[in-house]
């Protein structure tokens, strides 16, 4: 009797403990549920009373959606709002189509500036050329208007016209276009390198992008190449299903490539390859950079986790985080994160605080205290805590000051116009070549623009003396500061005779885009690219190539610009909707 009154007790105890947690999980939702409808009350009176009381009159649609779009801001970088205006930028980010005239435009002044025409698409087929200023659409002038509110009116339904007017060298034309359905190509480049290396350049993971890269490939397959270079640098990502397709292609049926994990388990999934591989044995080489993210970084780390090739370049942005589209009322749309994304090692490749990026908005830089190490399928040390740090880093040079003001003031962009209508042919890439007579009309050019800049040193001295002046030590040190701001100063003659060589590659690659468009520019520039012509050593040394698979350390000679040195290879780094990454 005592043993049964002993049990007795016991149930009775867990039955109350589970009502008290019954009880309590229900007493927390009621009271997430109170506040949730409690702050969407004060919400609607706030306005409510903002509506009513204000001075002037308020545009609902502007102050709702600057409410939304500041909340969505608390919580990550790509949760995004659409109202309905916007929700053709949500399909060309996840298809890569819209309806237009094949261009892109910016602002310049009084007019917008047409900076890009693709190859057989309305704008290109009717004459419109890089360089022309837009002036009229549809007989309404565009002075003054954004490069935005321009391309909304370029934008339509395909199949209807329209009339544009551009001012070429001073002369006003009109052309009649009729828009189609703009499919930017996500492979806008494929060659061979040499007799035994195929390179196909990779920009975008939109809808059936496989189908590009796959024939992409089997189209230089032909050739029998030895080794293969995959470029996905300033590759944004896109959908999730089309990098896992990617992979497929050189890694056969049955390896993991990515696993996404969020709130609501019952969408957790992995994804595996299901498919022959069009080729798993040869060597392959991916280049990337630090715009390299989301889906990139997927194919990426999926490909150095198997270790089926090398990564080369840079560290990659640093996106893990999967979103998925969901309708909203009156046909908006909400991007939502919903998961992060783990890749076959086990890491989440996320930077941890993206609070804090770097300009380019890549992750910036990571206490070694919050690093957690993983292994590829051959041991060898990998790295979470913010994008793929490639087997072999190599940096970029960065622009000298004078090449960076050419270019970021749009004047590369502008002579490059003017070569052209000086010199209407040019029969191939290989025949152009931009000479010394050349570089000195740039020069001219420069002059007549007059073009000049403050180097960051002079900025800062000019500071300093701001600042000796303001606590009154310039008296004291004059001298020394007038000799320092002379000796400083910048000569812009001495400048472009230094820097000729870099100022060159950006003139040349600008006017080779504007006689045979990107695909020309990418051909051009991969002769002298520093990432591909490692990735293209590296593949043509087939014992370090693999002993940085196996994770094994060995001499390479590495060329530098001035001597060739001797240094040890770097083993590696120490539901519903269409969903993007």
């Amino acid at each position: 009797m005592k043993k049964v009154h002993k049990w007795r007790i016991a149930i009775i105890f867990v039955v109350l403990l589970t009502a008290v947690g019954s009880s309590a999980f229900l007493l927390n939702r009621e009271t997430r549920d109170f506040r949730i409808a409690k702050n969407l009350d004060i919400f609607f009176s706030l306005f409510r009373e903002l509506n009513t009381f204000y001075v002037d009159e308020i545009n609902p649609d502007n102050v709702i959606k600057s409410g939304i779009d500041n909340m969505l801001k608390t919580l990550d970088p790509y949760t995004v709002y659409y109202p309905e205006s916007e929700t053709d930028e949500l399909g060309f980010i996840t298809t890569g189509k819209y309806g237009g005239i094949g261009s892109q435009v910016r602002s310049s002044d009084d007019f917008a500036v047409i900076s890009v025409v693709y190859k057989g698409f309305p704008a290109d087929q009717a004459g419109i050329k890089a360089g022309d200023l837009l002036k009229k659409v549809d007989g309404e002038s565009l002075k003054g208007m954004t490069a935005q509110k321009i391309s909304d009116k370029l934008k339509g339904n395909p199949g209807s016209t329209l009339k544009i007017t551009v001012e070429r060298n001073g002369k006003d034309i009109d052309f009649t276009l009729k828009r189609e359905r703009i499919i930017v190509p996500p492979v806008p480049y494929y060659g061979m390198i040499d007799h035994g290396t195929a390179y196909i350049r990779f920009t975008n993971f939109t809808q059936n992008c496989i189908d590009e890269v796959k024939n992409a490939l089997v189209s230089l397959k032909a050739g029998n190449p030895k080794q293969v270079i995959l470029d996905l640098r300033s590759n944004p990502g896109g959908l999730l299903t089309e990098a896992v397709e990617i992979v497929n292609l050189f890694v056969g049926p049955g390896n993991e490539v990515v696993s996404t994990k969020g709130k609501i388990k019952q969408f957790d999934e992995d994804f595996k390859t299901t498919k022959e591989a069009i080729d798993e044995k040869i060597p392959l080489a991916i280049i990337i950079n630090r715009s390299s993210a989301s889906a990139a970084e997927i194919v990426a780390g999926a490909i150095q986790d198997l270790d089926r090739g090398i990564i080369v370049g840079q560290r990659s942005y640093g996106k893990g985080l999967v979103q998925v589209t969901r309708p909203l009322s009156y046909n908006t749309q909400l991007k939502v994160t919903t998961a992060k994304y783990y890749i076959p090692s086990g890491r989440c490749i996320q930077a941890l605080d993206f609070s804090h990026p770097n300009e380019d908005g890549s992750v910036g830089i990571i206490p070694d205290s919050l690093i957690s190490e993983f292994k590829t399928r051959n041991g060898r040390i990998v790295r979470d805590g913010g994008g793929i740090t490639p087997d072999i880093e190599i940096l970029p040079e960065p622009l000298s000051q004078v090449a960076a003001e050419l270019y970021l003031r749009y004047l590369i962009f502008d002579y490059a116009t003017t070569f052209y209508w000086a010199h209407p042919e040019i029969q191939n890439p290989e025949q152009f070549s931009f000479t010394d007579h050349d570089y000195s009309d740039f020069r001219e050019f420069l002059v007549k623009r007059n073009f000049n800049y403050r180097t960051v040193m002079e900025a800062t001295i000019n500071e300093l003396i701001t600042i000796a002046k303001r606590e009154k030590y310039y008296d004291l040190h004059k001298d020394l500061l007038a000799k320092v701001e002379t000796e400083i100063t910048h000569d812009l003659d001495h400048d472009l005779a230094i820097f000729k060589d870099e100022i060159t590659e950006l003139l040349e690659d600008e006017i080779i885009s504007r006689y045979f468009y990107e695909e020309g520019a990418i051909a051009w520039t991969i002769k002298k690219d520093e990432q591909i012509l490692k990735a293209l050593d590296i593949l043509n040394n087939p014992a370090q190539y693999e002993s940085i698979l196996r994770g094994v350390k060995v001499p390479t000679l590495i060329k530098d610009k001035n001597k060739d040195t001797i240094v040890t290879a770097d083993v590696g780094p120490d539901h519903k909707g269409l969903i993007s990454v």
